[in-house]
Protein backbone atom coordinates (compact mmCIF):
# COMPACT_ATOMS: atom_id res chain seq x y z
CA UNK A 1 0.00 0.00 0.00
CA UNK A 2 1.34 3.39 -0.91
CA UNK A 3 -1.02 5.41 1.32
CA UNK A 4 -0.38 5.78 5.05
CA UNK A 5 -3.05 5.10 7.65
CA UNK A 6 -3.08 8.79 8.49
CA UNK A 7 -3.81 9.64 4.84
CA UNK A 8 -6.57 7.03 4.61
CA UNK A 9 -8.20 8.30 7.82
CA UNK A 10 -8.05 11.79 6.34
CA UNK A 11 -9.83 10.46 3.21
CA UNK A 12 -12.47 8.80 5.41
CA UNK A 13 -13.09 12.00 7.36
CA UNK A 14 -13.22 14.17 4.23
CA UNK A 15 -15.60 11.72 2.55
CA UNK A 16 -17.88 11.68 5.60
CA UNK A 17 -18.09 15.47 5.68
CA UNK A 18 -18.80 15.67 1.93
CA UNK A 19 -21.43 12.91 2.09
CA UNK A 20 -23.32 14.51 4.96
CA UNK A 21 -23.08 17.99 3.41
CA UNK A 22 -24.44 16.71 0.10
CA UNK A 23 -27.22 14.80 1.85
CA UNK A 24 -28.32 17.99 3.61
CA UNK A 25 -27.87 20.09 0.47
CA UNK A 26 -29.87 17.75 -1.74
CA UNK A 27 -32.59 17.47 0.91
CA UNK A 28 -32.87 21.26 1.04
CA UNK A 29 -33.39 21.46 -2.74
CA UNK A 30 -36.76 19.74 -2.33
CA UNK A 31 -38.43 16.52 -3.36
CA UNK A 32 -39.30 17.49 -6.90
CA UNK A 33 -35.70 17.49 -8.08
CA UNK A 34 -35.00 14.04 -6.67
CA UNK A 35 -38.07 12.32 -8.06
CA UNK A 36 -38.34 14.09 -11.41
CA UNK A 37 -34.74 14.51 -12.49
CA UNK A 38 -34.37 16.51 -15.67
CA UNK A 39 -31.32 16.79 -17.92
CA UNK A 40 -30.48 20.00 -16.06
CA UNK A 41 -30.60 18.15 -12.71
CA UNK A 42 -28.48 15.28 -14.04
CA UNK A 43 -25.81 17.68 -15.32
CA UNK A 44 -25.74 19.41 -11.92
CA UNK A 45 -25.38 16.06 -10.15
CA UNK A 46 -22.52 14.98 -12.40
CA UNK A 47 -20.70 18.28 -11.92
CA UNK A 48 -21.16 18.06 -8.16
CA UNK A 49 -19.76 14.52 -8.22
CA UNK A 50 -16.69 15.70 -10.07
CA UNK A 51 -16.30 18.78 -7.87
CA UNK A 52 -16.40 16.90 -4.58
CA UNK A 53 -14.05 14.11 -5.64
CA UNK A 54 -10.97 16.14 -4.78
CA UNK A 55 -12.56 17.32 -1.55
CA UNK A 56 -13.01 13.67 -0.55
CA UNK A 57 -9.65 12.18 -1.48
CA UNK A 58 -7.47 15.30 -1.33
CA UNK A 59 -4.01 14.67 -2.74
CA UNK A 60 -4.41 10.88 -2.35
CA UNK A 61 -5.21 9.43 -5.76
CA UNK A 62 -4.14 5.91 -4.81
CA UNK A 63 -6.30 2.84 -5.21
CA UNK A 64 -6.50 2.53 -1.43
CA UNK A 65 -7.70 6.14 -1.11
CA UNK A 66 -10.42 5.59 -3.70
CA UNK A 67 -11.52 2.36 -2.04
CA UNK A 68 -11.65 4.03 1.38
CA UNK A 69 -13.78 6.87 -0.03
CA UNK A 70 -16.14 4.38 -1.73
CA UNK A 71 -16.33 2.26 1.42
CA UNK A 72 -17.13 5.27 3.59
CA UNK A 73 -19.88 6.39 1.18
CA UNK A 74 -21.42 2.91 1.19
CA UNK A 75 -21.08 2.71 4.96
CA UNK A 76 -22.81 6.05 5.56
CA UNK A 77 -25.52 5.08 3.12
CA UNK A 78 -26.17 1.82 4.98
CA UNK A 79 -26.15 3.49 8.42
CA UNK A 80 -28.53 6.25 7.39
CA UNK A 81 -30.83 3.79 5.59
CA UNK A 82 -30.88 1.54 8.69
CA UNK A 83 -31.73 4.57 10.83
CA UNK A 84 -34.38 5.75 8.36
CA UNK A 85 -36.14 2.37 8.43
CA UNK A 86 -36.31 2.37 12.23
CA UNK A 87 -37.35 5.96 12.88
CA UNK A 88 -40.33 7.70 11.34
CA UNK A 89 -38.85 11.05 12.36
CA UNK A 90 -35.58 10.35 10.54
CA UNK A 91 -37.49 9.06 7.49
CA UNK A 92 -39.58 12.22 7.47
CA UNK A 93 -36.49 14.40 7.88
CA UNK A 94 -34.71 12.69 4.98
CA UNK A 95 -37.62 12.25 2.59
CA UNK A 96 -39.98 15.01 3.63
CA UNK A 97 -43.75 14.84 3.51
CA UNK A 98 -46.27 14.96 0.71
CA UNK A 99 -47.51 18.40 -0.35
CA UNK A 100 -51.15 18.72 -1.34
CA UNK A 101 -51.36 20.51 -4.70
CA UNK A 102 -55.07 20.15 -5.54
CA UNK A 103 -57.96 19.84 -3.11
CA UNK A 104 -61.61 19.57 -4.13
CA UNK A 105 -60.89 20.56 -7.72
CA UNK A 106 -58.94 23.69 -6.79
CA UNK A 107 -55.21 24.25 -7.27
CA UNK A 108 -53.55 25.28 -4.01
CA UNK A 109 -51.29 28.05 -5.29
CA UNK A 110 -49.25 28.51 -2.10
CA UNK A 111 -48.52 24.77 -1.94
CA UNK A 112 -47.46 24.71 -5.60
CA UNK A 113 -45.05 27.58 -4.95
CA UNK A 114 -43.63 25.78 -1.91
CA UNK A 115 -43.22 22.60 -3.96
CA UNK A 116 -41.63 24.44 -6.88
CA UNK A 117 -44.33 23.24 -9.29
CA UNK A 118 -45.77 25.53 -11.97
CA UNK A 119 -49.39 25.31 -13.07
CA UNK A 120 -48.22 23.96 -16.44
CA UNK A 121 -46.21 21.18 -14.76
CA UNK A 122 -49.17 20.32 -12.54
CA UNK A 123 -51.58 20.22 -15.49
CA UNK A 124 -49.11 18.00 -17.38
CA UNK A 125 -48.99 15.59 -14.42
CA UNK A 126 -52.79 15.56 -14.27
CA UNK A 127 -52.99 14.77 -18.01
CA UNK A 128 -50.52 11.93 -17.46
CA UNK A 129 -53.08 10.55 -15.00
CA UNK A 130 -55.84 10.89 -17.58
CA UNK A 131 -57.37 14.01 -16.05
CA UNK A 132 -58.42 16.73 -18.48
CA UNK A 133 -59.95 19.15 -15.99
CA UNK A 134 -58.68 20.14 -12.53
CA UNK A 135 -62.26 20.21 -11.26
CA UNK A 136 -62.35 16.40 -11.68
CA UNK A 137 -59.58 16.01 -9.07
CA UNK A 138 -60.48 15.37 -5.47
CA UNK A 139 -56.84 15.34 -4.37
CA UNK A 140 -53.39 15.66 -5.96
CA UNK A 141 -50.29 15.28 -3.82
CA UNK A 142 -46.60 15.75 -4.54
CA UNK A 143 -45.23 12.66 -2.80
CA UNK A 144 -41.87 12.62 -1.00
CA UNK A 145 -40.32 10.66 -3.89
CA UNK A 146 -41.27 13.43 -6.34
CA UNK A 147 -44.21 11.62 -7.97
CA UNK A 148 -47.61 13.29 -8.14
CA UNK A 149 -50.49 11.12 -6.93
CA UNK A 150 -53.95 11.95 -8.20
CA UNK A 151 -57.31 10.84 -6.79
CA UNK A 152 -60.23 11.67 -9.07
CA UNK A 153 -63.76 11.95 -7.81
CA UNK A 154 -64.82 9.03 -9.99
CA UNK A 155 -62.11 6.85 -8.36
CA UNK A 156 -64.02 6.89 -5.07
CA UNK A 157 -67.11 4.81 -4.46
CA UNK A 158 -70.06 6.55 -2.83
CA UNK A 159 -69.62 6.75 0.94
CA UNK A 160 -65.88 5.92 0.89
CA UNK A 161 -62.96 8.20 1.73
CA UNK A 162 -59.39 7.85 0.49
CA UNK A 163 -56.84 6.64 3.05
Amino acid sequence: MTASWHTLLDVALRTSVVYLALLVGLRLTGTRQLGQMSTFDLVLLLIIANAVQNAMVGPDTSLAGGLVAAGVLIGWHRVIDWWRLRSRGVAKLLAGEGIMLVHDGKILQEHCVRAGITHDELRQALREHGVANVSDVMLAVLEPDGAISVVRYDDIKAGERPH
